[in-house]
């Protein structure tokens, strides 16, 4: 996929960057920002402002779309969005949100996990223009600071209370937090400064996590740099976090695992069906967050949604949307019809690699251990029915199918697996189910 341009982008907003903090709240995303802030932002003035990436994979994942939308939304009211992939800060660890000490990376590792982060953020930025995007690497300057230098010119500002008193620390105190990852909050405020500094960066945001160490670069730039009397040199904006119904960060499926945006690990399908799967009770809030779509726009949708759940309109205009944003419109519409396939009778049709992902949202029972294993057990089995009973009732009402094929008695053998390990169960046009022989 090609990087955003701006004609990628819809026009930019009348009231330009004195309304982006009300785009935010309406939306949802807004959580918490320094007083000055919205005054900084009346002025119409470009501001600078930044958000940082932990490169410890080589993908993104969903999760990450929350802190890239909102940049998106600054750059298309003038805003100057700088990215930072920290390759450097990388290397430490961030206790924010971690309930362990995270893996140490190596050069080399940073190096191809950066590679993969900088092609998918240039989806959604355009880096041309009046307002062009910038990706820094904290690496460049981080490895150049000494250990004098660094206590000297920032240690020297922050008292142990004051470091101890943040969140990110007291919920790690506990359990135990190395030293290493007790300075991570000073690597970031010197990160903040480096880029008020080298770049005019104005504004730090970042997820509700993140507020301790954003408001540590506040610190370190109102202690160390001249400003104008009465005037806030920078400012800080944090993001909602957004929360699943475990209450578990959004961004992982049923099974527990990461929706990447990498095709290779998140197949386009498989990311447009974890979408199209998200509950009712969701999908308004979700169009807000990850798509670009209009107020209206959404509140239309919403309206839909309520007069025709079973039609999921919502659910529909979220999965297209976000899945063109990070896979392109082709790829999008692709998915689209594979999925129309998948809940219309084409599940079988699909190749194994789309098949496994068309499934993999879908409640999934083992094969019955038995020598002869018929319908009625499989249906049982699988929890498609409570009883033997009331899978024979079924049956005769000629309400089960297995791999698209009407069961015609509770006795009737399995028919030919499909990519030889599974059978799809059917007991109405949305009530499907996955049946998967033993290893």
């Amino acid at each position: 996929m090609t990087a955003a341009t701006a004609e990628d982008a819809p026009d930019r907003p009348a009231d330009g960057l004195p309304g982006f903090l009300d785009e935010l709240r309406w939306r949802g995303l807004f959580h918490d920002a320094t007083p000055g802030l919205a005054a900084r932002l009346a002025t119409g003035r470009q501001i600078a402002a930044y958000n940082g990436f932990d490169p410890s994979g080589a993908s993104l994942h969903v999760g990450h779309l929350v802190p890239i939308t909102a940049l998106v939304h600054l750059q298309q009211r003038g805003g100057r969005p700088v990215v930072l992939v920290g390759g450097g800060t990388g290397m430490i660890g961030d206790p924010s949100g971690t309930s362990a000490e995270r893996n140490l990376l190596d050069r080399a590792t940073l190096e191809a996990n950066l590679t993969g982060i900088r092609s998918q953020l240039e989806r959604f930025l355009t880096f041309e223009g009046p307002n062009a995007a910038v990706m820094v690497n904290n690496l460049d300057w981080l490895s150049e600071l000494s250990m004098l230098e660094f206590l000297r010119d920032v240690g020297k500002h922050f008292t142990i209370p004051y470091m101890l008193a943040k969140d990110s620390v007291q919920t790690r105190l506990g359990g135990g937090l190395s030293f290493t990852e007790f300075s991570y909050m000073l690597l970031q405020a010197a990160d903040f400064r480096h880029l008020y500094r080298s770049f005019g960066v104005e504004l730090q945001m970042g997820g509700a996590d993140q507020w301790g160490n954003i408001t540590a670069g506040l610190e370190l730039i109102r202690k160390t740099e001249d400003g104008d009397e009465g005037g806030d040199l920078a400012h800080a904006l944090a993001f909602t976090l957004l929360l699943d119904q475990s209450g578990a960060k959004f961004g992982k499926t049923a099974a527990g695992t990461s929706v990447w945006l990498d095709a290779e690990r998140t197949t386009p399908y498989a990311f447009y069906q974890y979408w199209l799967g998200q509950g009712d009770a969701d999908v308004g809030r979700l169009l807000r967050f990850f798509t670009l779509l209009d107020r209206s726009a959404i509140e239309a949708l919403e309206l839909e949604q309520s007069a025709r759940p079973e039609e999921r309109p919502g659910q529909r205009a979220l999965a297209l949307e976000v899945t063109a944003r990070v896979h392109g419109r082709e790829a999008a519409q692709e998915a689209e019809r594979q999925s129309r396939e998948v809940f219309s009778g084409g599940l079988l049709a699909l190749n194994e690699a789309d098949f496994r992902a068309a499934i993999a949202e879908l409640p999934r029972a083992p094969l019955p251990a038995s020598a002869a294993v018929t319908a009625a057990a499989t249906a049982l089995a699988a929890g498609a029915v409570s009883s033997n009973g009331e899978a024979r009732r079924l049956i005769a009402q000629g309400g089960l199918y297995l791999n698209d094929i009407r069961v015609a008695a509770a006795d009737d053998p399995l028919p030919e697996p499909v990519h030889g390990r599974f059978w799809v169960l059917r007991t109405g046009k949305k009530n499907v189910r996955i049946v998967e022989r033993a290893d």
